[in-house]
């Protein structure tokens, strides 16, 4: 099929849509597209080949340069094409920038996620799809993939390893050791109401995904029943992070957790859980600062090029996230993985570092959940 013409009005400010694989019909798999909003200019093309010489265009007159805003693929089409032009889009200098969204007359779940990360596909919804939830969408995947495609090269092991400054070290090591022997004399109390209400592990070990996609024991005092991870999907409907469309999330977080002990509810109001990672801090796997170290189930799904900035910073105790959760109890995981890119990206100095920590007192007590 030939490419058609463009289809809606076009201005200078226009962010440019590209939809290819859809044909004429393609409006039945967005709802509340913004037919009318000169905001945005939209066109379909059906060939390969027309597809990117049209894109090829608009970056090739510098007076007129523009990169497209995103580009949009039928799933089917793109089987169909074996993904040959989303490998081809992120080969380019400029147009490896553009968001690459993949809709799907299929479920989500049971689609191959590696599939779509190794093609080069940003993202995948089934449709329809409301326009709200993708508009959201390309605007974080605007704001940073420019940024996250270029420092791809940072992502290898041995970078990592030197992102931590002698002065944070330092830092890390006096104020975990300071909090230790500050926080003793609470510590065997908690241990025997834990195991007296529980019987069991007094502490919680998970392999976690620290800096640098490092694995980690993780270690915290056990607020939930034994072997309660097993019993997490039961209650992944209750998830605060599951998006309004009922979508699943990266993260869970879940209010009243049925699986959290009354003594696990009391140390989790007032962190008193967190303080054995104060051990992780003076082992080096964790910082007082930084990023939370995710769960392998959920740092798997964060494998995507725009995600994976997050961990190019240390893991740590607090961070943006922890000192922001309070104001903003039901922030999106989109806009905690935008924090955790914010500290990533910074200079990790010791001013903002005292700066986030003092911050944290603020938020030490915790209303969701109790």
């Amino acid at each position: 099929m030939h490419s058609n013409n463009y289809l809606s009005d076009y201005t200078v400010a226009s962010r440019k849509l590209l939809f290819i694989g859809f044909g004429q019909e393609f409006d039945a798999n967005i709802l509340d597209f913004p037919y009318e909003d000169d905001s945005y200019h939209y066109t379909i093309q059906n060939n390969a080949q027309e597809a990117f010489e049209w894109l090829q265009h608009e970056v090739s007159e510098l007076k007129s340069f523009q990169l497209p805003y995103a580009i949009f693929f039928r799933l089917d089409w793109l089987k169909q094409n074996q993904f040959v032009l989303p490998r081809r889009i992120a080969s380019h200098p400029y147009l490896k920038h553009v968001p690459l969204i993949a809709l799907s007359d299929t479920e989500t779940k049971t689609l191959n996620k590696a599939q779509f990360s190794s093609n080069k596909i940003d993202d995948c919804y089934t449709v329809p799809v409301n326009w709200e939830a993708l508009e959201s969408r390309l605007e974080f995947l605007n704001q940073f993939k420019p940024q996250l495609v270029e420092d791809k090269k940072l992502l290898k092991q041995e970078d990592y390893q030197t992102r931590i400054s002698t002065g944070k070290r330092v830092f890390d090591i006096i104020g975990a050791s300071l909090a230790i022997v500050l926080s003793s004399p609470i510590w065997l109390p908690v241990m025997l109401a834990i195991w007296l209400e529980s019987r069991g592990p007094v502490v919680y070990r998970s392999k976690r995904i620290g800096s640098g996609y490092r694995v980690i024991e993780f270690l915290k005092f056990r607020s939930m029943y034994v072997n309660a991870d097993k019993d997490i999907q039961q209650f992944q409907h209750l998830n605060l992070y599951n998006a309004p469309d009922g979508k699943g999330s990266i993260f869970i977080k879940i209010p009243k957790d049925p699986r959290t002990t009354r003594v696990g509810r009391f140390i989790r109001k007032y962190s008193i859980d967190e303080l054995p990672q104060l051990i992780n801090v003076i082992k080096g796997d964790m910082s007082l600062v930084g990023n939370r170290p995710l769960p392998l189930y959920e740092a798997e799904a964060l494998t995507q090029d725009e995600w994976v900035a997050r961990f190019l910073a240390p893991a740590g105790i607090t961070g943006l996230w922890q000192i922001n959760k309070r104001k903003r109890p039901k922030m999106s995981a989109e806009d905690r993985i935008l924090l955790d890119i914010e500290y990533s990206y910074s200079k990790h100095s010791l001013l903002n570092d005292l700066k986030i920590t003092f911050l944290t007192f603020g938020a030490f007590i915790q209303k969701e959940g109790f």
